[in-house]
């Protein structure tokens, strides 16, 4: 007689010797977060100790808790050096930096914003960016997973998901951050804001552009307002350009230029309906 369920169980058990990761694999990138954070920004941290001793132990914890994480992916996804913790650890003062440049772009580009304080405790799009320029520094060293889920953490949290392989310049800003779209191959200058909703994306969507440039470049201190999509590798805006909400852009444009959304208003005859009007990007 045939065991009730045989199908499924055999398949089941093929399936999980193929994929057999740790039960601990999805609570390492949240554990990790939590710690790196906690490290930078005391905002972050549960339990505060400013004495030499006490950050000097933080460090320890952080390096041994990314090195435990290494250790729980390797069997199914292997680092291609053991050194790796050591390297990150390396590179912390450079991020910390940076994400102190991050912090006070947003204070100084949000009237709304009280202090810098504030936009580290509160502002999602702090927190995007800080997970990434993390899983950025990771992805640099050659071990992929990690920084995927770390960027997937904070998509889920925020609304925000950058891939850690884009490359971002200093003093970025995300106002808001809920939707927002960045691609692996995006290229981001320096002094960059961006607002809600907007992508930063592909024009073609095949795997055999994998390793393609797939997603456009942003030169420094571009504006693009909320909701506008920029599509393709080889799409260039311009320095100092700003890109109006709901634009849509498949082509380079200029330095120095403003790319608009018309708006026309004109009065309604006869109760016309919404999709009797035409609209323009």
């Amino acid at each position: 007689m045939e065991e009730p369920n045989g199908r499924l169980i055999h398949t089941l058990i093929q399936a999980r010797q193929q994929h057999c990761f740790s039960p601990n694999v999805r609570a390492t990138a949240p554990e990790f977060a939590d710690k790196v954070l906690a490290l930078l920004f005391p905002h972050f941290a549960q339990r505060l100790d400013c004495s030499a001793v006490g950050i000097r132990s933080e460090v320890a914890v952080v390096e041994a808790t990314l090195t435990r994480v290494i250790h729980t992916l390797a069997p199914r996804y292997p680092a291609p050096s053991d050194d790796i913790p050591q390297r990150f650890m390396q590179e912390l003062a450079e991020i910390y930096a940076w994400l102190r440049q991050d912090a006070d772009a947003i204070f100084q580009a949000d009237p709304a914003a009280r202090s810098v304080d504030e936009v580290i405790l509160t502002y999602p799009g702090f927190y995007a960016i800080a997970i990434y320029r993390v899983a950025h520094a990771l992805h640099t060293l050659g071990f992929p997973l990690l920084p995927r889920l770390l960027t997937e953490l904070a998509h889920e949290r925020t609304g925000v998901d950058i891939h850690p392989g884009a490359t971002i310049g200093r003093r970025f800003v995300i106002d808001h951050g809920t939707g927002v779209v960045i691609g692996e191959t995006t290229h981001i200058g320096d002094g960059v804001n961006i607002y809600q909703g907007v992508t930063l994306g592909a024009l073609q969507v095949e795997k055999a552009l994998a390793d393609k440039k797939r997603h456009p470049t942003l030169e420094d201190n571009v504006v693009v307002y909320a909701n506008a999509t920029i599509l393709g590798g080889s799409t260039v805006v311009g320095r100092g350009s700003i890109i109006a909400g709901n634009a849509f852009i498949t082509q380079s444009i200029p330095p120095e230029s403003v790319v608009t959304r018309r708006s026309e208003v004109r009065p309604r005859h006869g109760g016309a309906e919404f999709d009797e009007l035409e609209y323009h990007i």
